[in-house]
């Protein structure tokens, strides 16, 4: 019972921290928000109007990786490895997989395998980004127009969005004192983690009585210095 009121103290505490948000940040998120999409949808725009209207510069999942790096700016998944090589690692994962199985007319099964592989790589290459699944499985349900274009998908729509997305959040997120872009306390804790982790490999070692092994250790970096 106990283990139950703390794990409920800890989710009503996180809840709360997600809706106390400050003024500003809302404003800050939806110019950002704004002018990232906007301007994707304006080249779209733009190219459409010379008659080049096989350019498509403008898919679904950006809106949901907009979510992330202009409302979550602190997300380790809204940061830019993620962000970028979560969308091209995603968009190859799944034109392959179109390519692939197109000739056998599985829908259900180049959807399932877009969406899983680019999970597995973006979680082996350490660049999950949650829309990444989405950029994979447009290129295999996305219009005539998306499929169409093959390998070229990953240049465009997703590289090009994601390079537009990516220039207005360097510039939106760190106008405001409050907000910074990539998240510079992110690395500060992944330093601090790998310190921890060595110290606590080396009093393990030491309590093992391998002192012969960090004494010869000391004597080479000794020597190399």
């Amino acid at each position: 019972m106990k283990r139950f009121h703390r794990n409920y103290r800890v989710v009503r505490y996180i809840l709360y921290r997600q809706t106390i948000v400050n003024p500003q940040d809302h404003l800050w998120t939806f110019i950002g928000a704004f002018l990232g999409i906007g301007l994707i949808g304006f080249t779209h725009e733009v190219f459409s109007s010379f008659a080049i209207s096989d350019k498509v510069f403008l898919i679904g999942s950006f809106g949901a990786s907009a979510v992330l790096i202009y409302g979550a700016t602190n997300s380790p998944l809204a940061q830019p490895r993620n962000l970028i090589g979560g969308h091209l690692l995603s968009a190859f994962v799944g034109v392959s997989i179109y390519k692939l199985l197109a000739d056998y007319e599985m829908l259900w099964l180049n959807a399932a395998l877009a969406v899983s592989l680019s999970i597995v790589a973006m979680q082996c290459t350490k660049t999950l980004h949650p829309p990444g699944g989405a950029t994979a499985l447009i290129a295999n349900l996305g219009t005539p127009k998306v499929l169409s274009l093959g390998y070229f998908y990953i240049i465009y729509p997703v590289f090009t969005g994601v390079a537009m997305l990516f220039i207005i959040a360097i510039v939106t997120n760190n106008i405001p004192k409050d907000r910074s872009y990539p998240n510079k306390q992110l690395f500060k804790l992944r330093i601090n983690y790998t310190t921890d982790e060595n110290n606590w490999n080396i009093r393990r070692i030491r309590a093992r009585g391998y002192r012969r092994l960090l004494q010869r250790d000391n004597k080479g970096l000794r020597q190399d210095k």
